[in-house]
């Protein structure tokens, strides 16, 4: 993605790499680390400890392998959107996530610009899910995969054909179709919160074709936080401490 963003940007970066990457990437960083120490074996773990236990609904069921699997996709994904409405509409957990939208551009390491906390939290609501469905193991290995690539993939600065955007965003959500999340404008940045299947936005109605300003002239980030300087690692750890009017 990185490359792609470089060969075809879809727009022009006005703070550059160098001043935001060592941010996001910090936090990469520093989260991968946490999940490795508080939860060494994260949601596979749990999808193991179920299985063994005969925990959850599919556990339950008996359900068929290829059942289990799509299903669980499926229903995680879901989990995924509902978890992100409500990181938005809930006042303490928005100042967790953010971090994310605080973000001056929007590229493919504002898909891993996530605070600590929220992480820990969300990895939480996962492991609780997969025991309460009875996740498969492979199917934890299948959504993990595919949580990650579009999150690499619908954050990315790169410039999909329009045609070829209209037919793809069917599928998975686009790069364009996630940017429009990222506006300052907030009616825009309560809309398309998903993060794989683009179904939930759909169904929900929360779905926003295109930005009212377009996607060259929207503006990126949150109202109040637009100084350069708080895209340093320090103040992103902080950020949630601060108040936003």
């Amino acid at each position: 993605m990185a490359l792609g963003e470089l060969m075809a940007p879809r727009r022009p970066q006005a703070i550059s790499r160098l001043r935001r990457w060592p941010g996001n990437l910090g936090l990469s960083v520093i989260n991968t680390l946490a999940l490795r120490i508080l939860f060494p074996a994260a949601a596979v773990g749990a999808a193991v400890f179920a299985e063994s236990h005969g925990w959850g609904i599919f556990q339950v069921i008996n359900a068929p392998d290829a059942v289990a699997i799509l299903g669980s996709v499926i229903l995680l994904d879901l989990l995924i959107y509902l978890q992100h409405r409500l990181f938005h509409a809930v006042p303490l957990l928005w100042r967790l996530h953010r971090v994310h939208h605080t973000d001056l551009a929007f590229d493919v390491t504002t898909g891993v610009r996530f605070h600590p906390v929220e992480i820990l939290l969300s990895m939480l609501i996962k492991i609780a899910a997969v025991v309460a469905l009875g996740v498969p193991v492979v199917a934890v290995l299948v959504f993990e995969v595919l949580l990650n690539a579009t999150a690499m993939f619908n954050h990315a600065n790169i410039a999909l054909p329009r045609p070829l955007d209209r037919i793809v965003r069917l599928i998975v959500v686009t790069p364009d179709m996630h940017r429009v999340h990222h506006s300052v404008i907030r009616e825009e940045t309560n809309s398309n919160f998903g993060f794989s299947l683009p179904w939930w936005d759909w169904v929900f109605r929360t779905y926003r074709a295109q930005p009212a300003d377009g996607h060259d002239g929207m503006i990126i980030g949150v109202e109040k936080f637009r100084d350069p300087a708080d895209l340093h690692l320090s103040r992103l750890l902080l950020q949630p401490v601060r108040a936003e009017d």
